[in-house]
């Protein structure tokens, strides 16, 4: 049997969603509240909030140059998607129930041994693996969601287009990066490019499915993917014994301050 709370937290009716932003510019408003919490508790949350911040402005960037074919429509998308994180964020800090997957990843944030570029992951992959999926359907309900698929697949282009500012801020984060970088043309960065890919194209699929469901197929497909993402986060948290081993090398070199790296995340600033 399905748990009760996990619909009504994670419902796809949009009139049960709070839709507390209005347009990109309040989403990017609510991000940056959010990096002023965590940057003053010093809480690791505030690394993917970063991210998520300059994600969006580069969205934002793209609609007012006429990058996307519907830029209303990637407002929608972008409002949409961002509630889905603020309601976990929200919820999560006020002590009440919100996905697993989500939970999996702000639970992670706790944890001092896990890397930057952890963290960051861990986020992607809740995000875009399980929200944007359902934000796609739920903004597409009353149209052909292929016609999405062109504005979907350019935000790719425009993520990517943050590569170097990203393998800026954590060559700050952690100094021996700034010189394997070069070792290994840029693989360490690859990598978090090609989480963000990689998820996009599963979480299309996702919204294709869920899109031709109906509202009973969809809160049960949807707590299918709630769990497959949290076994992602488990499996990025605890990647194997010779990643382990590698990647506590690379954590025993970062800096212990988590608020200079979600200064330095957001913005490739050092004081």
């Amino acid at each position: 049997m399905m748990n009760s709370s996990y619909i009504e937290n994670n419902t796809f009716i949009t009139q049960k969603i709070n839709m507390a932003v209005r347009d990109i510019a309040d989403v990017i408003e609510r991000l940056n509240e959010i990096i002023a919490q965590t940057k003053a508790s010093g809480n690791r949350m505030g690394y993917f909030a970063a991210l998520y911040k300059r994600m969006t402005v580069a969205v934002q960037n793209g609609i007012n140059a006429n990058l996307f074919e519907d830029g209303q429509r990637m407002n929608r998308l972008d409002i949409c998607f961002a509630q889905r994180y603020f309601d976990a964020y929200e919820t999560y800090n006020a002590g009440s129930s919100c996905s697993t997957a989500w939970k999996c990843a702000f639970d992670y944030c706790r944890d001092d041994g896990l890397t930057v570029i952890q963290h960051l992951i861990l986020g992607v992959n809740t995000h875009i693996n399980l929200d944007l999926a359902i934000a796609a359907a739920e903004i597409s309900k009353d149209s052909n969601i292929d016609t999405l698929a062109y504005d979907f697949n350019k935000i790719n282009d425009v993520i990517a287009s943050l590569v170097d500012d990203v393998q800026e801020s954590l060559c700050h984060v952690w100094f021996p990066m700034r010189m394997l970088t070069k070792i290994a043309n840029n693989r360490q960065m690859a990598v978090l490019n090609f989480s963000i890919d990689k998820a996009r194209t599963a979480s299309w699929s996702n919204a294709l499915l869920l899109w031709g469901m109906n509202e009973a197929q969809q809160q049960v497909y949807i707590q299918q993917m709630d769990t497959t993402v949290c076994t992602l986060a488990k499996g990025i948290r605890s990647p194997g014994m010779i990643m382990s081993l590698l990647l506590k090398g690379i954590r025993s070199t970062e800096y212990d301050d988590a608020a200079r790296t979600i200064r330095l995340i957001d913005t490739t600033v050092i004081d």
